[in-house]
């Protein structure tokens, strides 16, 4: 009964949050949000708790286990004994391994299966959530590609998108995360949190912007997504996509340095004025809704500094302070905040979301950047609802 308590009071929390800055009320569909609720119940279920589902977890971990294996082979050979003798651990055996993610990433992208994919699933997704074809196509193209390289896709387009259009496209990317980086994730978590939130995310985001930001697409649009990369050789992809792979690595490694030193000297600057770290403050302003996902109260504080760190920060640094505390919390707690970690909802990706799209065209990279600090705070909604569904079948 606790476990369907909270379900329902963090729904209505979300449910709340999200009608007080929604467009359209008179827009939201309740049908179509009532069988997206159903849809990602089960699927949370399936993924982390039905044997066929923990199987297909577990494939999944070895597949990415493999790919790790092989990108060590890479790392080896460029850093010899260094990725042996276990230094520089982080960027060795967590973001090195982005780099060839990236590589097979834009093999399958050049050879048509990437596309074929995404328009498929994304077909299949526009009947289920009520939206468009091109928002169904995006949720697909974002999780595939990230959150910056995905807008080439639609390079062609994006002049004739509305703004509202354009919120959804922008959130979409926030909520989700890029398969390039989900290696890196199962290094910090268990992989089945990782593989539940990557789908758990997509459901999500389609549930809290059909109440943020509703709107019917009257006619469907003829909107073409080009392919990417189109006219360039094999070569030439392959060598773009490594080292889009290698800037996503450094980007990490940067954010990461700049931020856990920032955090640091904050922290240290408040417990010498007030007594208390700006952690623990946020802690304190995170905690009901730490509750509210499941959390029981008496580690809902160390929970909720951790939430508050990935929004100030980003996931990565707030996932190394979860393996920090991970053996304090109980197995049920872990889960809950993994599942809220793996996503890009952070300040940060304000910049580099709104950068992404005013490089493919200014206009429509001001206008995201306009609508910012909403698209924090609607992607922010979607991790707790995912982590809050997780926590109900956990």
């Amino acid at each position: 009964m606790s476990r369907i308590f909270h379900f329902i009071l963090a729904l209505a929390v979300v449910a709340l949050l999200a009608l007080l800055v929604s467009h359209d009320r008179k827009q939201i569909r309740l049908r179509f949000i009532a069988q997206l609720l159903v849809i990602e119940v089960l699927l949370a279920y399936f993924f982390l708790n039905s044997e066929i589902g923990l199987g297909f977890v577990r494939g999944f971990s070895e597949l990415f286990d493999k790919l790790l294996g092989f990108a060590a082979e890479g790392t080896g050979f460029v850093f010899g004994n260094m990725n042996k003798g276990g230094l520089a651990f982080f960027f060795l055996n967590v973001l090195c391994p982005i780099i060839f993610i990236s590589a097979l990433i834009g093999i399958l992208q050049h050879i048509r299966v990437l596309p074929f994919i995404i328009r498929i699933i994304g077909t299949v997704l526009s009947k289920i959530n009520g939206m468009g074809k091109l928002e169904s196509f995006n949720a697909v193209s974002s999780l595939i590609l990230g959150q910056s390289e995905n807008f080439i896709a639609y390079k062609d387009i994006l002049g004739k998108m509305s703004e509202r259009r354009m919120y959804t496209m922008a959130a979409t990317a926030m909520s989700t995360v890029s398969m390039s980086i989900v290696g890196a994730y199962m290094t910090m978590l268990d992989p089945r949190y990782v593989v539940a939130a990557l789908v758990l995310n997509m459901f999500s985001t389609f549930i809290v912007l059909s109440l943020i930001n509703p709107y019917q697409v009257d006619k469907e649009e003829d909107l073409q997504i080009g392919a990417l990369h189109e006219g360039q050789s094999f070569f030439e992809m392959l060598g773009e996509y490594i080292l889009a792979g290698f800037k996503v690595a450094m980007i990490v490694a940067a954010m990461l340095i700049g931020f856990i030193a920032l955090i640091s000297a904050v922290n240290a600057l408040f417990s010498m004025l007030f007594g208390i770290s700006f952690q623990g403050i946020l802690g304190y302003i995170f905690f009901p809704f730490a509750w509210a996902m499941g959390i029981p109260a008496h580690e809902a504080l160390q929970a909720g500094s951790i939430m508050a760190t990935k929004l100030v920060s980003n996931e990565f640094v707030a996932m190394m302070d979860l393996q920090k505390i991970a053996g304090q919390l109980s197995p049920r707690s872990e889960g809950i905040l993994s599942v809220f970690l793996v996503s890009f909802a952070n300040f940060s990706s304000i910049g580099i979301v709104a950068g992404a799209i005013k490089g493919l065209n200014e206009h429509q990279g001001n206008v995201v950047s306009r609508f910012g600090l909403k698209l924090v705070f609607g992607s922010t909604l979607v991790s707790v609802l995912s982590a809050a569904i997780a926590g109900l079948v956990l």
